[in-house]
């Protein structure tokens, strides 16, 4: 029996096969690819309400897949999800949101805008931090040390760790050196054009069932709220211990909650369970 294809999006500044330790643990039931790094496509550059960034990954389904397939993102990679949902829905079976809260109309949305063009988003986001980090290491070993020194990193599953080091990071040419995979500016940028009229949309009806996991220690999710999120996908909702990067944390736990939500989304499609 094949297996059916979830399209899995990333998270800024995290390429996809950082992830590949969540892939292995959903591969009996599923088949999962990806596009390696969002926005380093020049065909696709990053744009306020990030619309290139949704074409990318619309563009990707209709040149990858001759039937519909789930769309599971985390974070930045949830909200494209959306989005291409919204704009290609006949490509999508479902979308399932990791930590990517909707940011409901109003109050909210008019803080972010003023935040953004005043600069006082880099000061409440991660995009501050984006344009001093650190790019460069003489060797593995000397990024691994580098990242598991850092509190955020110190909490991660150590497979997952060791392939955001070699798949985070390259080879640079000389000798054992290496840099980050990511582009940093293409990462701030994207942290900059945050789409403020998604909530607004999402609010007008999604034309496919939607999931979320949320994480129970998730900084992000206290800032915005879940309200706008419930609304959208109502009882397909499951909490996973950790922050913002619960999926590198636990990536068995998400695995099994990821499976719960998927199931749910296919009886909200009138679908058999999967085998």
């Amino acid at each position: 029996m094949s297996r059916e294809i979830i399209h899995f999006s990333h998270a800024n500044g995290f390429p996809s096969s950082v992830y590949r330790k969540l892939w292995r643990l959903l591969g009996d039931d599923y088949e999962v690819r990806a596009i390696e790094r969002i926005g380093h496509d020049k065909r696709y550059p990053v744009t306020p309400e990030w619309a290139l960034l949704r074409d990318e990954l619309v563009d990707t389904l209709a040149r990858e897949y001759t039937e519909p397939v789930w769309l599971v993102g985390h974070s930045l990679g949830g909200f494209l999800s959306l989005m291409a949902a919204i704009r290609a829905p006949q490509r999508v079976r479902g979308v399932v949101m990791l930590d990517s809260p909707i940011v409901a109309p109003g109050w909210r949305v008019h803080l972010l805008r003023l935040s953004q063009l005043t600069g006082l988003y880099d000061r409440l986001s991660p995009a501050r931090a984006t344009r001093t980090r650190r790019t460069h290491w003489d060797n593995w070993d000397a990024a691994w040390r580098h990242f598991k020194s850092k509190p955020v990193f110190a909490r991660w599953d150590e497979d997952m760790l060791a392939d955001y080091i070699t798949f985070g990071t390259s080879p640079t040419g000389f000798g054992a050196q290496r840099v980050l995979a990511f582009e940093r500016e293409i990462e701030y940028r994207i942290y900059r054009t945050l789409p403020r009229r998604l909530g607004a949309r999402a609010q007008r009806g999604v034309p496919v069932p939607v999931g979320f996991l949320a994480g129970t220690d998730s900084r992000e999710l206290r800032q915005v709220g879940l309200a706008a999120t419930r609304q959208l996908v109502g009882e397909r909702l499951r909490y996973v211990p950790g922050t913002h990067l619960f999926p590198m944390e636990q990536p068995e736990q998400t695995a099994e909650r990821l499976r719960e939500v998927l199931r749910a989304l296919r009886g909200a499609q009138g679908l058999p369970a999967a085998a």
